[in-house]
């Protein structure tokens, strides 16, 4: 494992509310499952801007990869459960294996291999904890930017680039992160 992955878990694992989000997740038994996006981004940039408080979310993304079973059957249940398990929370449960077809990507393989397709290098970032506790990290692209505050396209992100400017616009990561640069385009 990197120095830059072992920091971003140390970050996660040091957080009660997220080791006790990532328990929460790994009992429901989803195949290859992995929780991203604001999840990690947020608990990294929270520590680089100093924060004493952790930054709320709009909602929590659990992904998973199960290509037997693209309905949303499963993904509803996760919710149901979750919610009740969590009723302050705000849950988003997808199976990445049919994912590609709202994206227009080629199937993707993975969840990893997901989440490598999503537009910003610092969201596409995952955590998954193991049956013994360990969290790993998926992160296609590695997590120097991440850890830098640093948002870039990825290559999906340079195909699909209004997408990615339109997010980037939206989310105002800057006015919510002082420290967080998102780099011009040219």
């Amino acid at each position: 494992m990197s120095s830059d992955h072992k920091a971003v878990i140390d970050i996660i694992a040091a957080d009660p509310w997220a080791m006790d989000i990532l328990w929460l997740a790994r009992s429901l038994s989803l195949p290859d499952w992995a929780i991203g996006a604001g999840f990690v981004r947020s608990l990294v940039w929270d520590r680089l801007c100093g924060f004493a408080q952790r930054t709320p979310l709009n909602d929590i993304d659990i992904v998973y990869f199960d290509p037997a079973d693209t309905s949303r059957t499963i993904e509803r249940a996760a919710e149901t459960e979750l919610a009740a398990a969590r009723i302050t929370q705000s849950w988003s449960v997808r199976n990445m294996a049919r994912m590609h077809l709202k994206n227009r990507d080629a199937p993707y393989r993975d969840t990893a291999h997901a989440i490598g397709h999503w537009l910003e290098t610092p969201t596409a970032v995952a955590v998954t904890m193991d049956d013994d506790g360990t969290l790993r990290l998926l992160a296609p692209h590695g997590v120097a930017d991440l850890l830098a505050g640093r948002v870039r396209p990825t290559p999906s992100g340079w195909r699909k680039i209004e997408e990615y400017r339109a997010r980037v616009t939206a989310k105002a990561w800057p006015s919510r992160w002082p420290k967080v640069v998102v780099e011009e385009l040219t």
